[in-house]
Parts: structure tokens; C-alpha cells; sequence
């Protein structure tokens, strides 16, 4: 079986493209299909997560960056330049190559990938919730012509995604989202790692890892932290990840005087160690496609504290059981939620003993079959 993966540059720490590193390897060690990622604009930049040397990679050499700062006129014909190109040189590749299966994770090619007609069954992967597609949430808030933009863009999206062969989410909400446009298959993100070593859950630290940016919501964790400093001042966060916000972090930890105690820290290869060197992990996000953090961490044994945002937390943590759940941007109620597990270290335990067990429903091999039977019903 002959497998395409379209996206856009697998060069970062973040969660999509570990996820689609880790299934590809998986599909073509483990069930030996051949498997093919094909990038936009790699730009000879390594990947962050290694490929198996059984998965071929190809760069089509579009470079979508030449648009940004742009007047908005000018960006748009450079913008629809590129596409052209792009869609060209894909249609090419998909007729050489002669996939069975060409699988978008809803990037720019959403548009016209539909069209080709190459022969192989399409597949939309959705790595984040509908209404935070493409920032589509962020356009009804920046002026007219960003707004009309946006609503372009969705029912555009929407009509795109009626003519492929399956729309795979992660999450039960998102597929009711889509209802009204295409039944969809919940397949959610497996763990990448399940480590013997477990966190003994008495360190004094709590761990968060992401981007520096809107979506992840450190603004309102490093409020929350100022709250749980008053009582706790000998627990210390460290937030592992970086971004255009990092400036602006910095400047609010400084301001409350808390630079001994939260930690901004680099993106690393061996987060697992970092897992298990804490005793809670928490989530501030506004919004999220899944939560793979969350898994991360109940793996090692961590009870995790999340916003209920859309969409994910409520799908992984089982509230009080394994983990907290917080109403979403409750900024209070979060520092509270913290406190509480800081303060009883026998039922933070007991969470993080319970979402080690709860989260092997995450398993690789239960979430790759899942695939697997996906790719057969869809061939037959």
C-alpha cells in the first residue's frame, strides 16, 4: 500500500509534527506500507523528529513565506502565485507516484486536492478544531475585509471537504462540528511514549509545555501562578517551549516578581525526562485540536489540571478521577485547582496512579489499527 503525507514543513517541536513522524514510521516499520511525506517548504531545514529511513521525503521547493508582510493586495497574488505552483507540482508527484491513500492534514492544498485525479482515496486529517482552522476565529475580529475573508475561506473549506473520501478528527466534538458537512471518523492521537520509570508525584514542580502564543493561554497560567506563590512560594513552574509571546512572558513574570519561581524554558528532545522529574502537569489553553501533552503526561504518571476548552480535556482527563478539569479561562478557579493538588499529596498520587492506567487507551497499537481499518473500508 502507497501512502502520501502532505504537510506543510515538519521542522518544529510541535505536537502535529511529532504525530505524523511518529505514524508514518509506524506505518512503514510496523505494517510496511510505503509510506511517502511530502513537504511544501521544508527549505533544507532538519526535521526536529527523525524520520525512519523507510519513509521517503520529498520537498516541492514552494516557499509560502515570500507573502508574509505584504500589503494585503499584493500578498493575496503572490499568495495565489504560489498555490498555483504548489498545486502543479503535487498533481505531478500524485500521478508518478500513484498513491492508494493522499492524506492532508488540511492545509493550503484542502482547496484543490479533491480534484486531482490520481487515482488515490483523499483523507482530511484534521490536527485542530474546525472553528480554529487557518485562525478563521481570529478573521471576524480584524476589520472587514478579514472577516469577509473568513467566511469565504469556511464555506470554501466546508464544500472542499464534502468531496473526499473521509474527514478523520480527534475528538467526538469536533466531529459534531462537522456534522452538517461530513460524517466524520474520530481517530484520536496515540502516546508516543509509555516509560517504565513513572513520577513519584513529590517533586516540587509543576510542568506545562508549548507554544509561546495566544492559543496556549500562558498569560492567564502565569496570573494563576501568581495566586498559588502567595501560599506556596517553594513550588516552582516550568513552562518548556518558546514563541513570539516569550518577549511578553518574560516582561508579566518580571512585573510580579516571580522569576525564581516560573522558568521559561527551551524546547527538548527528552520532555519525557522533564515529565518525570514533576508532580502535576497544567494546561491553560484557550482552545486546542486534542491535548497530546495531556497524554504525554499522564503516561508518566502525572495528574493534569486543564481549562475545559474546545476541544480534548474533557475527552482525555476523567475529572477528579485522573485529573482536574477548570472552566474554561477561569483564571481563579485554575490557581485554586492547583493549590488543592499542591496541598494533598495523597490524592495527587492517586491521580497520577489512575491516569497512568486510564490513558493505554491510547496505546500505539490501538490507534494505528484504527488507521489500519480506516485504509481497508475505504479500498473495499
Amino acid at each position: 500500500m502507497k501512502i502520501i503525507y502532505l504537510f506543510p514543513a515538519l521542522d518544529t517541536v510541535g505536537g502535529a509534527d511529532r504525530v505524523i513522524t511518529e505514524k508514518v514510521n509506524y506505518f512503514a516499520e510496523v505494517f510496511g506500507y510505503e509510506m511517502y511525506v511530502v513537504t511544501a517548504h521544508q527549505n533544507n531545514v532538519p526535521f526536529f523528529f527523525p524520520l525512519s529511513p523507510k519513509v521517503k521525503h520529498i520537498d516541492l521547493n514552494v516557499n509560502f513565506n515570500r507573502q508574509y508582510g505584504l500589503p494585503i493586495w499584493k500578498r493575496a497574488y503572490v499568495y495565489l502565485t504560489l498555490l498555483h505552483e504548489y498545486r502543479q507540482k503535487l498533481k505531478k508527484l500524485l500521478f508518478t507516484i500513484r498513491p492508494d491513500f493522499t492524506i492532508t492534514t488540511i492545509s493550503r492544498d484542502i482547496d484543490f486536492l479533491h480534484s486531482i485525479q490520481d487515482g488515490s482515496k483523499k483523507i482530511a486529517e484534521a490536527h485542530i478544531a474546525k472553528p480554529f482552522i487557518r485562525n478563521l476565529h481570529k478573521m471576524a475580529n480584524e476589520g472587514f475585509v478579514y472577516k469577509i475573508i473568513g467566511k469565504i475561506w469556511t464555506h470554501k473549506l466546508e464544500q472542499a471537504i464534502k468531496s473526499f473520501d473521509a474527514l478523520v478528527v480527534l475528538t467526538q466534538y469536533d466531529a459534531e462540528s462537522w456534522r452538517k458537512t461530513k460524517k466524520a471518523v474520530v481517530i484520536p492521537n496515540s502516546m508516543p511514549f509509555y516509560p517504565q520509570e513513572t513520577s513519584s508525584c513529590m517533586s516540587k514542580k509543576v510542568i506545562s509545555v508549548g507554544r509561546y502564543d495566544e492559543q496556549k493561554g500562558y498569560d492567564m497560567l502565569i496570573d494563576a501562578w501568581e495566586v498559588v506563590y502567595r501560599t506556596y512560594p517553594d513550588w516552582h513552574l516550568f513552562i518548556y517551549g518558546d514563541g513570539v509571546l516569550k518577549k511578553d512572558f518574560e516582561q508579566s513574570i518580571k512585573q510580579k516578581h516571580l522569576e525564581q519561581n516560573i522558568i521559561l524554558c527551551a524546547p527538548v528532545k527528552d520532555i519525557e525526562q522533564k515529565y518525570l522529574e514533576s508532580s502535576m502537569y497544567v494546561m491553560s489553553s484557550r482552545f486546542e485540536g486534542f491535548g497530546m501533552v495531556l497524554i504525554e503526561a499522564m503516561a508518566c504518571g502525572l495528574p493534569c489540571i486543564s481549562f475545559d476548552c474546545p476541544h480534548g480535556p474533557s475527552d482525555i482527563i476523567k475529572d477528579e478521577i485522573d485529573g482536574l478539569l477548570v472552566e474554561n479561562g477561569n483564571v481563579q478557579l485554575l490557581s485554586q485547582k492547583i493549590c488543592r493538588l499542591i496541598q494533598d499529596d495523597t490524592l495527587r498520587q492517586q491521580m497520577g496512579i489512575h491516569a497512568r492506567k486510564n490513558v493505554l487507551r491510547y496505546s500505539k497499537e490501538n490507534i494505528m489499527q484504527q488507521w489500519k481499518d480506516l485504509f481497508e473500508r475505504l479500498l473495499h
